[in-house]
């Protein structure tokens, strides 16, 4: 992978990283105002690229959630829906298509730069997939960001576990836990030995964390274990967003690399709590020590990382 399939494939998250901010992932900045619909000022669609890895499993780059995808000659299947904007060029451009409809599509959790295009796809779509969780959290999160408009759910879900066939390739869905939300599914490519892990990782980038969503940041450290150990060494991941300087695909390492960091910055709020400071001292902070590669100029995400470990760790 090149240095411009990164830019393209990151400036996603960086954008969504200050709509963060609003009510897109049910998580505030004190005096945040909500995030409106599309307006004048919208930021303009990213340029998108189509990334095959193996076995026509790939990923697509715009704007939103990395969204997955398979393609081969009995079926197609998509992971993640981005924007409407971002899945009418997705549909446009899915390599081998031809016009035929979706057989899946999965959501690997409910946030809306992963969902907002499932009413794009669904006229061409048999089946929206996605586990127990989502839909209850897709609705209280609309409840609560109204100006968002109607989510469009799923219209089958999952306790543990589902799988499907598409011609040579068999797919998993499998939820481990509460982590980045209390909905996430980790999908695996099993022949292709591709697995989708949603926004279980932000690549060396500060991550969103949800609490009205589920978010449960011990838990995930847990969770990035697992997946760590539950697929083959050679297994290729495909990471929900990921820092400009880093690719969007990678090893287990990077999954434990976002494990790491996970663990430092619980370590670091129990610190300071030990110390006596208030939460209002703690998020303060801009950059965790120790952490430059997720470093941010301006927008960091790391004082509501702190706020939710905080809130965990307290019992708030």
């Amino acid at each position: 992978m090149n240095r411009r399939e990164f830019l393209v494939t990151t400036s996603a998250a960086v954008s969504l990283g200050f709509l963060a901010r609003g009510a897109l992932f049910g998580q505030t900045t004190p005096g945040a105002p909500a995030t409106p619909k599309a307006t004048a000022t919208t930021p303009p669609i990213a340029a998108t690229r189509f990334q095959e890895l193996r076995r026509g499993v790939g990923y697509f780059a715009g704007r939103g959630g990395t969204i997955g995808w398979l393609a081969n000659r009995d079926g197609l299947l998509m992971v993640d829906t981005q924007f409407p904007e971002t899945a009418t060029k997705f549909l446009d451009g899915l390599p081998g298509r031809d016009g035929r409809p979706l057989d899946v599509v999965i959501n690997t959790h409910h946030h809306w730069d992963h969902t907002a295009g499932n009413a794009t796809v669904r006229p061409v779509a048999r089946q929206i997939v996605a586990h127990e969780a989502v839909p209850a959290l897709q609705q209280a999160a609309a409840a609560r960001s109204p100006n968002m408009g109607a989510p469009t759910l799923p219209d089958a879900t999952f306790a543990a576990t589902w799988r499907v066939e598409l011609g040579d390739e068999v797919v998993q869905a499998r939820h481990f836990g509460a982590a980045h939300t209390a909905g996430d599914s980790v999908v695996h490519f099993e022949r292709a030995n591709v697995v989708h892990v949603g926004d279980l990782v932000f690549n060396r980038l500060y991550p969103v964390t949800d609490k009205a969503g589920g978010c449960g940041v011990r838990s995930w450290i847990g969770v990035l274990e697992q997946v760590a150990r539950a697929y083959p060494a050679d297994t290729l991941f495909i990471f929900g967003h990921a820092n400009p300087r880093f690719p969007v695909s990678g090893s287990s390492a990077d999954v434990l690399a976002m494990r790491d960091f996970l663990t430092a910055l619980v370590e670091h709020v129990q610190a300071e709590i030990k110390a006596g400071k208030a939460k209002a001292e703690i998020v303060t902070l801009q950059n965790l020590p120790g952490f430059p590669d997720h470093h941010a100029q301006q927008n960091s995400r790391l004082p509501v990382n702190l706020g939710v470990v905080f809130d965990e760790l307290t019992g708030v």
